[in-house]
């Protein structure tokens, strides 16, 4: 008689609930959602390359159903008979006309989460929140202690997550059984046209250009590790930061076009070019109705120095967590197109 799946991870065909359920389909059955058919394939290809032999075999454990947060309904439809919710689906764009369909998604849609789980008991949940929604240290590093504050400089990614984890311990507060882990830019096998990937897309012809800011990354499988041993541990009601090598952004750029065999970054971009640079490409983009290229508040974050400190989770780890050289070099040979 076959396990009947008592696991959701929502947004399992993200970078970061890819590697998630490689790991969850190893124990077993597992329910995963997404928005659309075609990203599966996604999916299938991690699977493969993290081991040819194995690989479709595992793939086909996953039980996909299409949802949308957005729909309380079919939400709660879902989660009927779930023990573990993985919550990794989000919005994440740093563009000015996605502001509020990224509050909806990331904050309205967390809420809708959380009133789906409060409603099974002895349910738990995992919420990947980001750093995004930490606070700033300016004389310091950043760590969990380190609170939120509104700012004119937040971007409005942050400001969506940072709603969203407000929720998420709303539901603690009403009894809800949760861990919260706030990853950085993570790194992994994954498209490189969207998301934290698309910086190894720009590198394939050279980055002749740096900024003076620094943050961290971490990868992929850290973070599915992570969340997989904090939901088997007997924590709950708490929030990991996950991050890996803090790096300035010219040491980032350079590991990253090296491992190419391409140009590294040379000459320094000044902040008071490239943000006047930066409205005018987002402005461009308004009007075209396209969204690419440089923002306003990606133009920010790449002179803002942000130093973290995940001791907290790195203690309680079996296991250290990847180099950036190694995390780099496992996201180019994994490439999904």
């Amino acid at each position: 008689m076959h396990k009947q799946p008592d696991t959701l991870v929502i947004g399992g065909t993200g970078l970061v609930g890819s590697h998630l359920l490689w790991l969850l389909a190893q124990e077993g059955p597992v329910i995963a959602s997404c928005r659309t058919i075609t990203n599966q394939e996604r999916v299938r290809q991690l699977f493969h390359f993290c081991d040819s032999n194995t690989g479709e075999e595992l793939f086909k454990r996953i039980q996909w159903v299409t949802l949308d947060i957005l729909n309380i309904d079919a939400l709660s439809e879902v989660m009927k008979g779930m023990r573990k919710v993985y919550h990794c689906a989000a919005l994440v764009s740093f563009h000015r006309i996605d502001f509020y369909r990224c509050i909806q998604i990331n904050r309205e849609g967390t809420a809708n989460v959380v009133n789906a789980c409060l409603d099974i008991p002895e349910i738990r949940l995992c919420y990947v929140s980001s750093t995004a929604a930490v606070g700033q240290n300016p004389v310091g590093e950043i760590d969990e202690t380190c609170l939120w504050k509104a700012s004119d400089t937040n971007s409005g990614y942050s400001v969506a997550k940072f709603g969203a984890e407000k929720e998420v311990w709303r539901g603690m507060e009403e009894g809800l059984n949760a861990v919260i882990i706030n990853p950085c830019t993570v790194i992994g096998p994954g498209p490189w046209e969207e998301g934290s990937m698309e910086m190894f897309r720009v590198a394939k012809n050279g980055i002749p250009f740096y900024p003076s800011g620094s943050n961290a990354t971490v990868d992929a499988r850290d973070v599915a590790t992570s969340m997989v041993f904090l939901m088997e541990s007997n924590i709950r009601n708490e929030r990991f930061l996950c991050t890996g090598s803090n790096k300035d952004f010219r040491g980032l750029f350079t590991a990253i076009t090296r491992a190419m065999n391409k140009k590294p970054p040379r000459i320094y971009a000044p902040k008071w070019l490239a943000i006047p640079f930066s409205y005018l490409l987002e402005t461009l983009s308004l009007l075209r109705k396209k969204r690419q290229g440089m923002t306003i508040e990606s133009a920010r974050a790449a002179y803002a120095t942000r130093i973290y400190n995940s001791n907290k989770l790195k203690k309680l780890m079996p296991n250290s967590f990847f180099s950036l050289e190694e995390s780099i070099e496992h996201a180019i040979k994994g490439r999904i197109v």
